[in-house]
């Protein structure tokens, strides 16, 4: 009997491993390799491909190209810091002030947006921004203002989208780690005279550390990695590093030169993540536990 639920148990777990096993492989592992290796192709004179550095070169020597990285990460650091100061409060009264029935119908609003999709999202943000927008128009009726505000196509409503549509990402770690945090350690330290900023920052904080670090490095990778966003709110002035990966996919067909960008992209938001994980002593393994 002990050997049958054995040989039970072995193939329950095959027949869900193998699947799983299969999508990584064909979904993710193939296509990701055959980038890599045609990262590292240029054509010759002969129309055949030989190997070279010159795709990763061409980043570095090309000043646009790591200037609008830089803009990319720095715009997406920026993004991730806005989430957390606007995600923190609302994890804090959702886990440890509302009610949960009152919890779970905020939730539902929260989780709204991802019902309608992001191309429907970025696009009511068009509607909301433009010069004769819903906002641009209320201002001008209270007379606030005589002219329309230049909100659209900037920087600004960028960062706008991208808040918006990455802040539930930074919710839901936080409140997964603050409902495990004992009250009684916040009610110990008011008896004890502790204030209120005092609480907030050796207790609230460091408890709910792993859950911040769980939330931005999932915001930043959507951030850094989004497309539509930038493109539609930001408009031309507004480069990004995705759009120049997507000119050389489908714009000059530069499949090699793209493929090698989008490698960059990937290691060096890599890197990034690195750091942050060392500066806030957290490690990867524990992130989100």
């Amino acid at each position: 009997m002990m050997k049958l639920n054995n040989n039970n148990h072995n193939l329950t777990f095959y027949l869900l491993i193998v699947p799983v096993l299969t999508w990584l492989l064909f979904m993710i592992v193939i296509p990701h390799a055959e980038l890599l290796i045609s990262s590292f192709q240029i054509e010759d004179d002969m129309g055949g491909m030989v190997f070279s550095m010159n795709n990763y070169i061409e980043f570095f020597t090309q000043k646009i190209y790591w200037l609008t990285f830089v803009k990319t990460a720095t715009y997406s650091i920026v993004v991730t810091l806005l989430a957390f100061i606007v995600a923190f409060p609302v994890a804090f009264y959702l886990t440890k002030v509302a009610s949960k029935r009152s919890a779970s119908f905020l939730m539902l609003l929260l989780l709204i947006p991802l019902w309608v999709g992001e191309l429907v999202t970025v696009y009511g943000w068009m509607v909301l921004l433009g010069d004769h927008g819903v906002i641009n128009h209320l201002l001008m009726t209270i007379g606030v203002i005589n002219t329309p505000l230049n909100l659209l196509y900037t920087d600004f409503s960028m960062v706008v989208g991208l808040l918006y549509m990455s802040v539930l990402f930074m919710v839901i770690p936080i409140m997964s780690t603050l409902e495990t945090l004992d009250d009684s350690l916040i009610e110990a330290a008011c008896d004890l005279g502790a204030t209120k900023w005092a609480i907030f920052t050796r207790i609230i904080i460091p408890y709910s550390m792993p859950g911040i670090v769980t939330g931005s490095i999932i915001v930043f990778m959507l951030v850094i990695g989004d497309y539509l966003a930038p493109n539609l709110l930001g408009g031309k002035s507004s480069l990004w590093f995705t759009e120049q990966i997507y000119n050389n996919f489908l714009t000059t067909f530069n499949w090699n030169e793209g493929a090698a960008f989008g490698f960059l992209l990937l290691m060096l938001s890599s890197g990034i993540i690195w750091i942050a994980l060392k500066l806030s002593g957290q490690k990867l393994e524990k992130v989100g536990s």
